[in-house]
């Protein structure tokens, strides 16, 4: 998902803000040229391998926007912190099997520098009906 370009705001934010060494993004929905692909809410009846396209998107967006602030020459050194949050509905349990599709994404993009803590976090509903939305904080 490379050349993945820089997210559009859905709001008064910015995708990413830097402070020093450390990048924090806003949370990315599975969007393209803002444009919401996936829809929610995780089902609990549906595998977890029918989501992967949607989180593999939103990690994509926030990864995009993160090195949307870097300046010329500069690299991400490390993923320090990944929050996914799942739309699902009452009695989803698979969370963590969910959130590891992010894991992986990142893994192959920095080896075992892509992963860092992480949260994975059940809620009602996410902006748009996103199905997934997803936040990093990185290392420069």
């Amino acid at each position: 998902m490379s050349g993945i370009p820089q997210p559009v705001p859905q709001g008064d934010y910015v995708p990413a803000r830097r402070h020093g060494g450390l990048i924090f993004t806003s949370g990315m929905t599975p969007r393209r040229n803002g444009v919401l692909q996936f829809a929610g809410p995780v089902r609990k009846d549906v595998p977890v391998e029918h989501y992967r396209e949607a989180v593999l998107l939103a990690c994509a967006n926030a990864l995009a926007a993160a090195r949307g602030v870097l300046a010329e020459g500069e690299g991400i050194s490390a993923i320090l912190s990944l929050t996914v949050y799942i739309a699902a509905e009452p009695g989803f349990e698979a969370h963590a099997k969910l959130a590891d599709h992010a894991s992986a994404f990142l893994r192959a993009e920095f080896g075992a520098q892509g992963i860092g803590a992480r949260a994975a976090v059940g809620v009602a509903t996410l902006p748009g009906n996103a199905p997934v939305e997803i936040q990093l904080v990185a290392a420069v």
